[in-house]
């Protein structure tokens, strides 16, 4: 993972760290030590291998507390990562010790399900090490993620306040935000000595989103900013006296003055200093061996070893299967005119969008709860269970909205104590059209990000880090793959929904050309968004906030159709080979029950699972 783009940030994000939490820890050790017991000579491999798995988790949470506090373990939640270049090489140091560690074990002694776990950790050490190379590359402040976002949404929506400690260490770190973004706005300005800056159309977008944290009191006479609103309504919730809730609250206006304000401050001056020298230059190619390293992003996010091109033609390739069946649809609901002609007509016409109303917004989450709500019905017919966390759906908050990606998931807690939660982006509804609606749901919540996160982080018996190891082909594939499930599942009644489902994943194949298009051809920012207004129903808004996506996030796109063509790929063959036999909800554990793997491991999990069940006849 990139280091302090990736491996503090975008982590946070995509949900990709690794740590473990202290209940597990401790269950954990009690299983090892039962285990001990019962059979001490033959089993001390297997010990000593989950010792190594345990051990290596604690270590590198130690890099990580905001992952810590998402996985259940609060003890360091008064602090911040550090992201100075003597943190990460202590880190880099840490990946290759326990790699070495790692490969002192016999894999012949181990158990199928502990040579997986020791692949997987061999897999993601290396990636990371290898990655290393590139770790002042990508942007650590950008339009769609950020510092700026992420320490606002981290302490309203992770940092619990359930005793007075827990508000102390939220005051603490507000106060530890003027360091934080010392250590970070250095890091940007050693990068842009290096040519990695942002271009030009970045700064406005991440200016605003920082400047609008700071808006409210204690900063102005207005009412409570965010995260004094936040921190008030945690503390009033304590039982406690009142005169501590009072000293509590007091604490925290000095902090956001004395600490948060000047870390955002700087930020600030940083960003507007950049943004006087910034180029309109967009591809990874405008960095120092920007070639490799996008090549590298792309074996990151789609764990094979295609070649720009062949994505590029892979997407081509799709784009015009897709366009085809859009036009059936066309003849279905019995338009007439080219097919840019209904596109014109889908983005444009009033029966596809909710009023840009708070009313409007309220009717589209209904909406987005009664397909969630079918979707549950009908899953004990596809699928063995369903996750222990809840899943809500939410609007993305105002202060983020404008820099904050269309719609997106984050994990609940892996005991189920914080929800999954499925965030839509409804600044402006002409964004959001109800024929994609049904597929977005699936895609985000049930059985997509949701089932496949959950299951991955409730897994028996399986070491923390292969819970919530992130490869992006794997998990993108996975929600884009459930939009088509929706259909083998039976929804999709309506012909435009049909439709939505289909232009959700004809946006997917246009990544693909568009990513490798701007980052290995020297596509312009504007070429790649006139192919999307001429290859997609998408409003111009839509294919302008994607493709400055894709700028700052190099590869990334290419991971969904390539990972979801692999899975259809693999599903085909196991309905062809076992005629029959073949089981939805078995296959789908298959698929799920490793957690995210790469999608050659994937292959292997499948063929295997057929081979057992064509052997017993």
């Amino acid at each position: 993972m990139l280091r302090n783009t990736v491996s503090s940030l975008a982590l946070l994000l995509a949900l990709s760290a690794c740590g473990q939490p202290k209940g597990e820890a401790d269950k954990a050790q009690g299983q090892q030590q039962t285990t001990q017991q019962a059979a001490p000579a033959k089993q001390d491999v297997h010990v000593r291998l989950a010792a190594f798995f345990d051990k290596a988790m604690k270590d590198r949470l130690a890099f990580n507390p905001m992952m810590a506090d998402r996985l259940g373990d609060h003890s360091n939640n008064d602090k911040w990562p550090e992201l100075t270049d003597a943190a990460a090489d202590k880190e880099l140091a840490l990946y290759k010790a326990q790699l070495a560690e790692l490969h002192t074990f016999d894999v012949s002694q181990l158990t199928d399900a502990e040579k997986l776990s020791y692949r997987i950790f061999d897999i993601t050490a290396k990636r990371y090490i290898a990655n290393d190379r590139w770790r002042d590359y990508g942007y650590p402040v950008n339009q769609m993620f950020g510092w700026q976002t992420a320490i606002p949404t981290h302490l309203m929506t992770v940092h619990q306040v359930r005793k007075v400690r827990d508000a102390m260490s939220y005051i603490k770190r507000l106060e530890g935000v003027k360091p934080l973004m010392e250590e970070l706005t250095a890091n940007m300005e050693k990068r842009q000595k290096e040519g990695i800056l942002p271009p030009k159309f970045v700064f406005p977008l991440a200016l605003s989103a920082t400047e609008n944290v700071l808006k409210g009191a204690p900063f102005d006479d207005g009412p409570d900013s965010i995260l004094l609103a936040d921190f008030r309504k945690k503390v009033d919730a304590l039982q406690t006296d009142p005169q501590v809730k009072d000293d509590l609250i007091k604490r925290a206006k000095e902090a956001l003055l004395t600490g948060f304000k000047p870390g955002y401050e700087l930020l600030i001056k940083t960003l507007k200093a950049e943004e006087a020298v910034a180029t309109t230059d967009d591809g990874a190619w405008k960095f120092p061996d920007g070639d490799a390293y996008y090549a590298q992003m792309l074996k990151n996010n789609t764990t094979t070893d295609m070649t720009a091109e062949q994505i590029h033609q892979l997407g081509l390739e799709n784009v015009a299967r897709i366009h085809k069946q859009m036009q059936a649809i066309m003849k279905e609901v019995g338009f007439k005119g080219t097919l840019q002609d209904f596109f014109q007509y889908t983005r444009t016409d009033k029966r596809f969008f909710e009023p840009n109303t708070e009313a409007g917004r309220e009717d589209y989450l209904k909406r987005a709860n009664a397909y969630l709500d079918g979707m549950r019905a009908k899953v004990p017919e596809y699928f063995d269970h369903s996750p222990k966390a809840p899943l809500e759906v939410h609007a993305v908050e105002k202060y983020r909205e404008k820099s904050a990606g269309k719609a997106f998931y984050n994990r609940g807690a892996p005991d189920g104590s914080r929800p999954g939660i499925v965030y839509v982006n409804l600044r402006d509804m002409s964004y959001m059209p109800l024929y994609q609606l049904e597929a977005l749901m699936y895609h985000e919540g049930i059985p997509g990000h949701h089932f496949q996160i959950s299951f991955a982080q409730e897994l028996p018996n399986v070491p923390l880090f292969q819970r919530i190891a992130r490869f992006t082909a794997f998990s993108e594939g996975w929600g884009l793959y459930t939009e088509e499930l929706g259909k083998d599942m039976g929804f999709y009644q309506d012909p435009y929904s049909d439709f939505g489902r289909l232009a959700m994943e004809l946006w997917r194949a246009c990544r693909l050309v568009v990513d490798t298009g701007i980052h290995a051809k020297h596509w312009t920012r504007e070429q790649a968004i006139d192919y999307l207004l001429k290859n997609t129903p998408n409003p111009k808004g839509d294919d302008v906030a994607a493709i400055e996506r894709y700028i700052v996030m190099p590869g990334q796109a290419t991971a969904y159709m390539v990972g979801k063509l692999k899975i259809m790929e693999l599903r085909q063959k196991a309905m062809d080979e076992l005629g029959d036999k073949f089981d939805w909800r078995d296959f789908h554990k298959v698929v799920l029950s490793s957690g995210a793997v790469p999608l050659s491991i994937l292959e292997e999990n499948v063929n295997a699972w057929i081979k057992g069940l064509k052997q017993q006849g």
